[in-house]
């Protein structure tokens, strides 16, 4: 198996750290053909095991399974330090360690969609992302893998979010299409009430509410979402800020005094049917972050 670029500087982090631990005479030649057999070896038990081993054109996509794997895992425990990589490849585990560590890495962020994936537990298209030939010259498997990351992340935070602070147990999956608006629900709902757990009955419990005069500013709303995300895992509550727009607070903001008008209409006894037209022709002029768009029961 050809382990070398063409061109140390690029393609897949297993063969820049091969390119360049040869081109500074770090890795000797039986060193360097160590790490080549042992790179074979683990191609043909991932062929036998996921392909055949004994068609070639298979072989070579299960090599280049490896070389990627190995790539992600290797640049994850080393830390994109190439020297440390190199050592990580001299070590009495070579090539197994940072496979094992891919292997794990991609398991980890792969999206379970019920449909069962020719790789067990690792999704055949985010394998497919970062499987590469040795001699690539561009390979972008660290940043698939990133972006798989953070996309496994935000779905982990909505799921958080609704076990967290919702007082039901079953979501409908179309009833939130992303993690701003469950966040916006969480924020708005928990800043009316004092905290509660979110129900499907503010439209109800707002004829009781007070709307204090400091909560009609954009610190008042900043607070509370900070405030909420200090209650989740770190790694998640950094997931849920990198996903908001500049415009989610004073989206909140905005509502909060669509809310206070509705709030009137509701106290001088409108109509169901006033309610609901006042709600559609506020919700198509602008957006109501965290307003409830559920039927009122």
């Amino acid at each position: 198996m050809q382990l070398m670029l063409r061109d140390g500087s690029t393609g897949p982090f297993l063969s820049r750290v091969i390119s360049k631990a040869v081109a500074d005479d770090s890795l000797t030649a039986a060193e360097l053909q160590q790490i080549k057999s042992k790179a074979v070896l683990m191609s043909l038990k991932f062929a036998d095991k996921f392909y055949n081993k004994y068609k070639m054109h298979l072989l070579e996509q299960a090599a280049y399974d490896v070389i990627g794997i190995v790539s992600l895992g290797l640049q994850e425990l080393a830390q994109d330090d190439q020297q440390q990589a190199l050592n990580l490849l001299l070590a009495p585990e070579g090539l197994v360690k940072p496979f094992q560590k891919g292997w794990t890495m991609l398991a980890a962020v792969s999206k379970k969609t019920g449909k069962a994936s020719l790789y067990g537990d690792v999704a055949e298209q985010l394998l497919q992302s970062i499987s590469t030939p040795p001699d690539a010259e561009d390979w972008d498997g660290y940043q698939q893998y990133q972006l798989a990351l953070t996309e496994h992340r935000r779905s982990q935070s909505m799921h958080l979010l609704q076990q967290q602070f919702y007082a039901r147990t079953h979501f409908d999956e179309f009833e939130h299409f992303s993690l701003e608006e469950v966040l916006a629900e969480v924020v708005f709902y928990r800043a009316l009430t004092g905290g509660d757990k979110v129900r499907q009955d503010l439209k109800h419990r707002l004829r009781n509410i007070s709307l204090q005069p400091h909560w009609f500013n954009d610190s008042f709303f900043a607070m509370q979402t900070e405030a909420t995300l200090a209650e989740l895992p770190p790694a998640n509550a950094d997931a849920i800020r990198a996903d908001l727009g500049q415009h989610f607070v004073p989206s909140l903001l905005r509502t909060l005094f669509f809310v206070k008008d509705y709030q009137t209409l509701q106290l001088k006894d409108a109509t169901p049917e006033k309610l609901d037209a006042f709600e559609g022709k506020q919700g198509l002029d602008n957006p109501l972050l965290g307003w409830p768009q559920y039927i009122e029961l």
